[in-house]
Protein backbone atom coordinates (compact mmCIF):
# COMPACT_ATOMS: atom_id res chain seq x y z
CA UNK A 1 0.00 0.00 0.00
CA UNK A 2 0.96 3.73 -0.64
CA UNK A 3 -0.03 7.42 1.15
CA UNK A 4 -0.57 9.74 -1.74
CA UNK A 5 -1.02 13.20 -0.03
CA UNK A 6 -2.11 16.14 -3.30
CA UNK A 7 -0.29 19.46 -3.55
CA UNK A 8 -3.87 20.78 -2.17
CA UNK A 9 -3.56 18.36 1.00
CA UNK A 10 -0.05 19.13 1.99
CA UNK A 11 -0.72 23.31 1.70
CA UNK A 12 -3.71 22.25 3.80
CA UNK A 13 -1.36 20.53 6.40
CA UNK A 14 0.97 23.85 6.22
CA UNK A 15 -1.81 26.02 6.64
CA UNK A 16 -4.06 23.95 9.02
CA UNK A 17 -1.51 22.27 11.30
CA UNK A 18 1.20 24.37 10.26
CA UNK A 19 3.70 21.72 9.66
CA UNK A 20 7.17 22.23 8.45
CA UNK A 21 10.04 19.54 7.12
CA UNK A 22 10.91 17.61 9.72
CA UNK A 23 6.99 16.59 11.54
CA UNK A 24 5.31 13.73 11.29
CA UNK A 25 1.60 12.98 10.60
CA UNK A 26 0.11 9.66 11.25
CA UNK A 27 -2.94 7.94 9.96
CA UNK A 28 -4.63 5.19 12.19
CA UNK A 29 -7.39 3.22 12.45
CA UNK A 30 -9.96 4.82 15.55
CA UNK A 31 -12.66 3.48 17.13
CA UNK A 32 -16.17 5.19 16.16
CA UNK A 33 -17.60 6.02 12.78
CA UNK A 34 -17.80 4.47 9.54
CA UNK A 35 -15.37 3.39 6.96
CA UNK A 36 -15.33 1.85 3.57
CA UNK A 37 -14.45 -1.04 5.23
CA UNK A 38 -15.20 -1.38 8.73
CA UNK A 39 -18.21 -0.50 10.64
CA UNK A 40 -17.42 0.97 14.04
CA UNK A 41 -13.71 2.26 12.74
CA UNK A 42 -12.91 5.84 10.71
CA UNK A 43 -9.44 7.01 9.83
CA UNK A 44 -7.38 9.38 12.04
CA UNK A 45 -4.69 11.60 12.14
CA UNK A 46 -2.10 13.16 14.42
CA UNK A 47 1.03 14.93 14.75
CA UNK A 48 3.23 12.23 16.68
CA UNK A 49 6.24 10.56 16.05
CA UNK A 50 6.17 7.06 15.29
CA UNK A 51 6.95 3.65 16.74
CA UNK A 52 7.27 0.99 14.06
CA UNK A 53 6.41 2.51 10.60
CA UNK A 54 4.04 0.28 8.04
CA UNK A 55 4.06 3.10 5.44
CA UNK A 56 5.50 6.11 4.84
CA UNK A 57 5.85 8.95 2.17
CA UNK A 58 7.80 12.43 2.64
CA UNK A 59 6.94 15.28 0.96
CA UNK A 60 8.65 18.59 1.14
CA UNK A 61 10.22 17.21 4.29
CA UNK A 62 6.91 16.40 5.84
CA UNK A 63 6.43 12.64 6.86
CA UNK A 64 2.75 11.07 6.44
CA UNK A 65 3.24 7.47 7.76
CA UNK A 66 0.93 4.45 9.16
CA UNK A 67 1.87 2.44 11.70
CA UNK A 68 1.91 -1.32 10.81
CA UNK A 69 -0.54 -1.80 13.34
CA UNK A 70 -2.96 0.07 11.76
CA UNK A 71 -2.09 -1.45 8.19
CA UNK A 72 -5.37 -3.79 8.40
CA UNK A 73 -7.91 -0.86 8.56
CA UNK A 74 -6.57 -0.24 4.66
CA UNK A 75 -7.91 -3.58 3.61
CA UNK A 76 -4.30 -3.21 1.24
CA UNK A 77 -6.13 -0.19 -0.54
CA UNK A 78 -3.91 2.76 -1.27
CA UNK A 79 -4.87 6.61 1.14
CA UNK A 80 -5.45 9.60 -1.41
CA UNK A 81 -5.30 12.14 0.78
CA UNK A 82 -7.07 15.19 -0.58
CA UNK A 83 -9.54 18.71 -0.04
CA UNK A 84 -12.92 18.62 -0.45
CA UNK A 85 -13.09 22.20 -2.46
CA UNK A 86 -16.43 22.88 -0.88
CA UNK A 87 -15.74 22.69 2.92
CA UNK A 88 -12.06 22.75 2.74
CA UNK A 89 -11.50 20.00 5.10
CA UNK A 90 -9.17 17.22 4.08
CA UNK A 91 -11.33 13.73 2.19
CA UNK A 92 -10.01 10.42 2.15
CA UNK A 93 -10.03 8.07 -0.89
CA UNK A 94 -9.08 3.88 -0.92
CA UNK A 95 -7.84 3.63 -3.97
CA UNK A 96 -7.02 -0.77 -5.18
Amino acid sequence: MNIKVTKEALRWFKEEMEVSPGDMIRFYARYGGASPFHEGFSLGMNREEPHDIGVKETIEGVHFYIEKDDLWFFNEHDLLVDVNIETEELKYDYLK
